[in-house]
Formats: C-alpha cells, sequence, structure tokens
C-alpha cells in the first residue's frame, strides 16, 4: 500500500466563500500586504489554530 506524501495530506482542494463588508475586506488585505503575508494565508491560520483549540483530530 503507498503511503500519502506530505503534499497530499496539506494539498488545497476547497474553497470557502464568505460575504463581509468591502471596506473591512480592503482593510484586511492592506493589513496582510502590510505584514508581508496574504488574506488566505492569515484566513487558513485562523482555521487551523480554531480547530486546534475547539478540539479537532484531524490536525
Amino acid at each position: 500500500m503507498a503511503s500519502k506524501k506530505k503534499s497530499d495530506t496539506n494539498k488545497k482542494d476547497s474553497q470557502l466563500i464568505i460575504r463581509i463588508n468591502g471596506q473591512q475586506r480592503d482593510e484586511f488585505v492592506s493589513l496582510c500586504e502590510e505584514l508581508d503575508s496574504s488574506a488566505a494565508r492569515e484566513i487558513r491560520k485562523f482555521i487551523k489554530h480554531f480547530l486546534k483549540e475547539n478540539g479537532s483530530n484531524d490536525l
């Protein structure tokens, strides 16, 4: 049986679409850029932290 490669488990294959206030979105994206990050990276980081803190066993 072939083992899963680490890259397979981190594959980004789904989207989460949210609706937020345009001004908040622009401020968030701008701040992420100032911090040398991206909005997507910060949201993924939040989701991982949230799952870890709230008992997800998948991480």
